[in-house]
């Protein structure tokens, strides 16, 4: 009998990390009750569903007449800012993305979500709902309307963008976790449960903990507290997404350990892994409609291909099967003029409140740009790309 690639890893990684393991192991059977409670009833609603969804993220929960116990739950638990949340320690966080500018942009998309492909059970959900393999650049823009909206100042707070995108979020994959159980093709002997805590977790330290590691690599210098910040807006993004509170990383130091026992316990790239990485990097080519255009879009992938073996080393790059080309030797002189750019920041305060006043414009323009003027709804799928 074969023994499922998820023990085999499972094993592999006790060797490494002892009962820690054992700790974690269980994580990838749980998921978002609440979430699934309340998508339930949302989804019993109809079309009438997303205007309860608006009334409640607008005026609250008692605004919505005879709201049933699952959607109650779940606004009563985001409604409640725990004791650890420090708003001026998440406006802080939100701050060293922003500095970053272009930066943080290449950081998520050639580092955070690649990173995130090459988990063989955590990329299950995208390859069902086919939301990366049919709209590639599409969802790439959604993701950093999401992320800019977190990283806002006051994005989290209750009126926040940043919340209400991240509940919406929630619901998202408490609605893609029930259409894949009922298409009955989860295998969750080899993935764990649909979106379970231990994938969704690691999807939160990429956007945290990866990013920090991203950018320093570049060249950008980010202090301890700095890191803790980002962190902390995180550890505060993740428990409104769902995310199980004994998962969530209180620093830098917790984060970056937690990140290499589920690295650890995710298994290496699979073919999934490598067509969603293909999508994401050879986006730029989607409606080069002319020669010239289609060269500047080869020219941009290729960028990216070097970027991405560069934040995420060879080893795992090779197993994503980006290729190797002459654009590498572009980043040693980059990482230095950001390096000089960066000393200069730390010395002056008027250039440190520079690169967060154009970071916030480079955001807000990535947006504008990325949707088109269109909205990113967040609204939950109704069908999966099979089953």
């Amino acid at each position: 009998m074969k023994i499922p690639s998820r023990v085999v890893q499972i094993e592999a990684a006790r060797a490494r990390f002892g009962d820690r393991v054992d700790r974690l192991v269980p994580f990838l059977d749980q998921v978002d009750e609440l979430g699934d409670a309340a998508v339930t009833f949302l989804q019993d609603q109809g079309e009438g569903g997303a205007t309860l969804l608006a009334r409640a993220l607008e005026h609250g929960i008692d605004a919505v007449s005879n709201a049933p116990a699952g959607l109650r739950a779940l606004f009563t638990e985001v409604d409640r800012v725990p004791a650890w949340v420090d708003w001026d320690v998440i406006d802080r966080g939100g701050e060293l993305l922003r500095r970053a500018g272009p930066l943080g942009g290449i950081v998520l998309g050639a580092k955070s979500l690649v990173h995130g492909y090459a988990s063989p059970g955590g990329n299950k959900p995208l390859v069902f709902s086919g939301r990366l393999r049919e709209q590639a650049a599409r969802r790439l823009n959604e993701t950093s309307r999401y992320v800019q909206a977190v990283t806002s100042p006051r994005g989290l707070r209750r009126d926040g963008d940043g919340f209400a995108i991240t509940l919406k979020v929630r619901l998202m994959h408490a609605k893609v976790r029930q259409m894949i159980l009922a298409s009955g093709r989860w295998r969750a002997e080899e993935w764990g449960a649909p979106i379970n805590q231990h994938d969704v977790t690691g999807t939160s330290l990429l956007f945290s903990q990866s990013v920090i590691v991203g950018l320093r690599t570049l060249g950008v210098r980010v202090t301890s507290a700095e890191a803790d910040s980002y962190i902390h807006l995180w550890r505060y993004a993740s428990w409104l997404m769902g995310g199980d509170a004994e998962l969530l990383p209180a620093s830098e130091v917790e984060a970056t350990r937690l990140a290499e026992l589920i690295a650890a316990t995710m298994g290496p790239p699979d073919d999934d892994s490598r067509a969603l990485t293909r999508a994401l990097m050879e986006s730029p080519l989607t409606g080069a409609s002319s020669p010239r255009a289609r060269q500047w879009a080869e020219r941009r992938s290729a960028f990216g291909y070097a970027l991405g073996r560069e934040l995420l080393g060879d080893e795992l790059a090779d197993g994503l099967a980006m290729p190797v080309n002459s654009w590498r030797f572009v980043i040693p002189p980059l990482r230095g003029l950001v390096t000089a750019m960066e000393l200069v920041r730390e010395h002056s305060p008027t250039a440190h409140r520079k690169a967060i006043e154009l970071g916030t414009r480079y955001w807000q323009r990535v947006v504008e740009l990325g949707l088109a003027g269109a909205t990113a709804e967040f609204g939950l799928p109704q069908r999966l790309a099979y089953g």
